[in-house]
């Protein structure tokens, strides 16, 4: 028995298909979803969605969002998403020191809205990098030295 999960960011779908298990990064904390599940919406945080399939796992890094669960598919709405194996961490890094050096340059009170786009450039790229430490097997272009998270 299987659910249906549609990843949906901004601009692509990231993934579509029959799975068995979904992990989601809710607010509240992480919530497992069966086929048949009850349901549900959800807020969803920095984190990673986990999908299961006859013991194959896929890993999703999110930047927020929103899950709608229905009994036979669930769809997840991201701010942004991306499969963690398409992650590319030389990009990641530079956007990381982009998004430094620009709040580093950029007053909260006089440009609000500029820092804050910054700071959530800077989480995205944190999140990019350290899901890549943390569940990627290739580490030869990424050390825990290179990061200062």
């Amino acid at each position: 028995m299987t659910i249906r999960c549609e990843i949906v960011s901004q601009d692509r779908t990231v993934f579509q298909g029959d799975v068995d298990f979904i992990l989601l990064p809710g607010m509240a904390g992480e919530m497992g979803i069966l086929p048949h599940h009850a349901p549900v919406l959800a807020l969803l945080k920095y984190g990673v969605i986990k999908i299961r399939k006859q013991g194959t796992e896929k890993l999703f890094a999110v930047a927020g969002g929103m899950a709608e669960v229905q009994p036979d598919i669930v769809t997840i709405l991201a701010d942004a998403a991306e499969n963690i194996e398409e992650i590319d961490v030389v990009r990641a890094q530079a956007a990381k020191k982009r998004a430094e050096d620009a709040l580093a340059k950029i007053s909260p009170e006089e440009q609000p809205d500029a820092y804050l786009n910054m700071e959530a450039a800077l989480r995205r790229s944190n999140l990019r990098l350290d899901v890549v430490r943390r569940y990627r097997k290739i580490r030869d272009t990424y050390t825990e030295q290179d990061s200062s998270m």
